[in-house]
């Protein structure tokens, strides 16, 4: 069988073919200058130039300054959209682990799809979302030490991290926008309960580690209210509530009853919740 080259991957040298055969018996997914400098002895200007000669031939793709991506064989252009999001990220963002949404679709907690990859990263970013070929990704800035509850899985035969279920519930409290919004959160939450995995103490646990104050308000009142949690548990979260009043739904409008209890304005309908 003929392998399939594009037009723009023709014109590589024995040297460039070298590098890229490496890259992929090391089963590298981003190639970086500090690779061609530990396997071939390159500095750091001439393994910049290798892989923007390489870029321009068609045989590496641009992810963001420095990070490179081997083009498959028989790809139909120089820039296909990869279908490794996650590991990806994983090279890209690390220390980070995946979140909100996709966490979500992932412990199969919504039906809903979306097209963006939430990452949780402890290198500070400087646009929030990012398309990276043909990618998007929403990007949250979270200490190292705050990376907790999460679980190992395989995508492309790479390891990533991924918020476990109960995390799942803890983030998209904390920030109702990478849940999909206020009510699209709430069903989230619903449909943990539901789970045999839910397990009310390890939510507790978690946002007792992280003390995010949201965090209180938000898994107190959605307990009570929806899921009628035993009061012995919404104490515990109750004595963590402080002065002040925050949105149920931070994008909603500054309307609505407030809940004393839980210091939190009730900004959205609730009316078919039970």
């Amino acid at each position: 069988m003929r392998l399939k080259y594009i037009k723009s991957q023709d014109g590589v040298s024995q040297l460039e073919r070298q590098i890229i055969d490496t890259m992929i018996r090391m089963g590298k997914l981003a190639v970086r200058a500090t690779d061609l400098e530990k396997e071939f002895g390159y500095s750091r200007t001439n393994a910049n130039l290798a892989l923007s000669r390489l870029c321009k031939k068609g045989w590496l793709q641009r992810l963001k300054s420095g990070v490179y991506k081997i083009v498959p064989l028989g790809s139909d252009n120089a820039n296909p959209i990869p279908e490794d999001a996650w590991a990806i990220a994983m090279e890209l963002f690390s220390p980070c682990y995946i979140s909100g949404w996709p966490a979500a679709e992932h412990w199969d907690l919504t039906e809903q799809i979306f097209n963006s990859t939430v990452i949780f990263t402890a290198q500070k970013q400087r646009k929030r979302e990012q398309s990276i070929a043909g990618l998007t990704y929403i990007t949250k800035f979270i200490s190292e030490e705050n990376i907790f509850g999460t679980k190992k899985i395989w995508s492309s035969n790479k390891p990533v991290l991924i918020a476990d279920i109960h995390r799942t519930i803890i983030d998209v409290l904390d920030n109702p926008e990478i849940g999909g919004g206020g009510r699209h959160t709430i069903e989230i939450v619903q449909a943990y309960f539901q789970k045999k995995e839910a397990d009310p103490e390890i939510l507790w646990q978690y946002a007792e580690r992280l003390n995010h104050g949201a965090v209180f308000r938000r898994l107190g009142f959605v307990a009570e209210k929806i899921m009628h949690m035993p009061d012995s548990w919404l104490e515990k979260l109750q004595a963590k509530i402080k002065t002040g009043i925050i949105n149920l739904d931070p994008n909603g409008p500054d309307s609505g009853p407030i809940i004393t209890k839980w210091g939190i304005r009730i900004n959205i309908p609730l009316e078919d919740f039970s």
